[in-house]
């Protein structure tokens, strides 16, 4: 189908050996930039991960140049339409992982991993009584978006999953488990931690919540708020059928689902918050950082008025 709007984003991964990778980090960088592209990507010998953002041509020749190399040929871009970029500059960083897992025994997906099912399947799945429905993003990932009767970690990064699990799953191995995450990546590896950890029945929404959404079949059914996204979008509709608040205004509690940057720049905290609330109290979190000297909503005001 032809696209609508002018620029898209692209969401991918893949796990496959990459020799060299810091050479091929530096390499990509140059490439991505002669293209015109904007987005951030991590590179490790384990693979690629990535988001970018550019005008529909622009991506075109990256999904083409990417399916030529043979370490890519079937790696899946999950793609949104957009008016413009939803990045300001082009990253590409190599790492020691693509998702920062840090086990002591690191897992290979390609070798080990849970059971793929497609969105129909896991919509299916998700409807039955004895099943764990595992959510292994983070916290503030949860707070706006997530499955029905999903459970929250409540981590505030990845690789406190594990020792979550042990202290809190354990008991539970026998049970079927349905994890789940953005685009799919962190449940790769995080599905083959569980498999190693006992656990008997693991299985991952394949393409995880951002092709969930876009499933003709389940329309997004069953996901409550919107989905967090690592660009400056911060969140995407999910369900298509129902458009369901979940998450409260950090000020006045009202049902909310918009996440802002607090304005003091020693701060940053992401949090929920009204428009209302948000010009109340000046784009900050809290009091401490609404009156700090150098808070930046106080300073577009003030550029505003002289």
């Amino acid at each position: 189908m032809e696209s609508k709007k002018s620029y898209r984003v692209l969401l991918y991964y893949k796990y496959v050996h990459i020799e060299n990778y810091e050479e091929y980090a530096a390499e990509h960088l140059k490439f991505c930039k002669e293209l015109g592209l904007k987005g951030r990507i991590l590179v490790a010998e384990e693979g690629i991960n990535g988001t970018v953002s550019g005008t529909v041509e622009q991506t075109n020749k990256y999904t083409e140049t990417m399916h030529s190399d043979p370490r890519f040929t079937d790696m899946q871009f999950k793609i949104d339409e957009h008016d413009g970029h939803v990045f300001k500059k082009m990253f590409v960083r190599p790492r020691q992982e693509i998702v920062s897992l840090r086990l002591e025994n690191d897992i290979n997906p390609n070798e080990l991993t849970g059971t793929y099912m497609s969105p129909k399947e896991f919509y299916k799945e998700m409807q039955r009584d004895d099943v764990i429905i595992l959510d292994v993003r983070n916290d503030y990932e949860y707070e706006i978006g997530h499955f029905r009767g999903a459970i929250n970690p409540k981590v505030n990064a990845f690789r406190e999953l594990p020792e979550w699990v042990r202290e809190n799953l354990s008991e539970h191995k026998d049970k079927k488990i349905l994890a789940y995450c953005t685009g799919g990546i962190r449940c790769e590896k995080f599905t083959g931690f569980l498999l190693e950890e006992g656990f008997k029945d693991v299985n991952q929404l394949h393409g995880g919540i951002i092709m969930y959404g876009k499933n003709e079949e389940v329309q997004g059914e069953l996901y409550d708020g919107k989905c967090y996204v690592f660009d400056e979008r911060i969140s995407v509709r999910v369900n298509q059928k129902e458009d369901i608040i979940v998450s409260n205004c950090h000020h006045c509690g009202k049902k909310e689902d918009r996440y802002i940057n607090c304005a003091n720049p020693e701060c940053n905290l992401q949090h929920v918050c009204c428009e209302e609330c948000e010009e109340k109290h000046y784009r900050s979190c809290s009091a401490e950082c609404r009156q700090h000297p150098r808070n930046r909503y106080k300073r577009e005001l003030q550029k505003e008025e002289a």
